[in-house]
């Protein structure tokens, strides 16, 4: 149960985002997150408990960029904590999710063997790092994303942003619900379920 939200825009997109998140924070959430890439870097900040913390936390970390994806979560797989909170990230990618992975625990297993470590518990983590790894096998960001579908099962509706690609934003869905706006000089995508 979470709502995710992206927007891609020609000015500072932090304000929209959180007023875009208690929009969607409509019935109660344990944690939340926002990140966008900014000087060629994926910057991620996360807070246990409702919006109001992340909005203390935001007041101290310099968090800006005109692309970025944001979750309210309430926990699925995974403590309620700010580790398990999403944007899950890497170096070269970060995702927000609405629904449920099946198969993560398979994926995981994966994913470890190829030397990774996971941060968190939660179903999201393995969507980030599939995709990762099939940055760095050569494929582009459509092949990475398409190969990453392929390969989970269940429900999502997943926002995606890339370091290499930092005027994109990123969605897809399966089984979950996507909405995609636009107006003049901003781009949405939102989901809540």
């Amino acid at each position: 149960m979470c709502g995710i939200l992206g927007i891609i825009s020609k000015k500072d997109i932090i304000t929209p985002m959180i007023e875009g998140l208690k929009k969607l924070a409509y019935r109660g959430y344990d944690s939340s997150g926002i990140a966008t890439i900014n000087n060629n870097q994926i910057n991620c900040v996360k807070s246990q408990g409702n919006l109001d913390q992340l909005q203390k936390k935001l007041i101290n970390e310099e968090l800006i960029g005109n692309v970025g994806i944001g979750h309210t979560r309430w926990a699925t797989h995974g403590v309620p904590n700010e580790s398990n909170a999403h944007p899950h990230f890497t170096d070269e990618v970060a995702v927000v999710h609405n629904g449920i992975i099946e198969n993560y625990a398979l994926l995981k297993n994966q994913i470890v063997e190829t030397g990774i470590t996971f941060k968190s518990e939660t179903d999201t983590e393995a969507i980030a790092h599939l995709i990762t790894l099939y940055l760095k096998s050569g494929m582009s960001s459509y092949e990475a994303i398409r190969a990453t579908t392929e390969d989970i099962k269940g429900s999502y509706a997943l926002a995606i942003i890339m370091r290499s690609e930092p005027n994109k934003l990123f969605a897809v869905r399966k089984g979950s619900p996507l909405a995609v706006g636009s107006s003049e000089n901003e781009n949405y995508i939102g989901s809540d379920g």
